[in-house]
């Protein structure tokens, strides 16, 4: 009789792999398991053994991106959208740090790519919008904006999630992502305006 799978022995499993990588403790089947009340049985009930296990904690960080994605409200403000989605971004990385640094790390393979391409589909959106509504040039093509914000959130908080620097330093993201989008043709009031609203930090600013 096959085991009934517990999303939160998967949760924990997942969790403390990830947090074992970014230690460089070694990880085995025995080592996932030590000190918990599970045994080395749960790892093939949940991911049909470690190949499963890495794939599931490269794919969960993407999966908990997705969901803060989600939850970005969307306005008529597409820059301020966009700005938001940076935010969360950030956010998601600072909340789960350990899944974070799994997340691009491409030793191990992902469960489902095209859910985790999905995620930048979110920022692209965004800024398609913004150049239908006239806040960036026709010539902009939003899938290479979406790219260099996504570039200017990964860069900060991968500085402050890993060191050297302190959680105030992600708000260099405002001037960045104001450069940038004046750049590809918003007014500079307004782009300020817009990304001051989107961006909503819980630990800087």
């Amino acid at each position: 009789m096959a085991r009934s799978k517990d999303p939160a022995v998967r949760t924990l499993l997942v969790e403390r792999a990830a947090h074992m990588l970014r230690t460089r403790e070694p990880v085995t089947l025995r080592s996932l398991v030590a000190g918990t009340p599970m045994s080395t049985m749960a790892v093939y009930t949940h991911f049909g053994g470690m190949n499963g296990m890495w794939r599931a904690v490269r794919q969960e960080g993407f999966t908990r991106l997705a969901a803060g994605f989600a939850g970005v409200t969307t306005t008529e403000d597409p820059v301020r959208d966009l700005t938001a989605l940076v935010v969360a971004y950030l956010r998601n990385a600072l909340d789960h740090p350990d899944l974070y640094r799994v997340m691009f790390d491409a030793d191990f393979d992902l469960e489902d790519l095209k859910a985790a391409d999905a995620t930048l589909e979110h920022m692209v959106r965004a800024a398609s919008r913004g150049r239908t509504a006239g806040r960036f040039r026709e010539d902009v093509v939003p899938l290479d904006l979406a790219t260099q914000s996504w570039a200017i959130g990964h860069g900060l908080v991968s500085l402050v999630a890993t060191g050297p620097l302190p959680p105030q330093a992600l708000d260099h993201g405002v001037p960045m992502l104001i450069g940038l989008f004046t750049g590809a043709g918003d007014h500079p009031g307004e782009c300020r305006t817009s990304v001051e609203q989107g961006w909503k930090l819980p630990t800087a600013g």
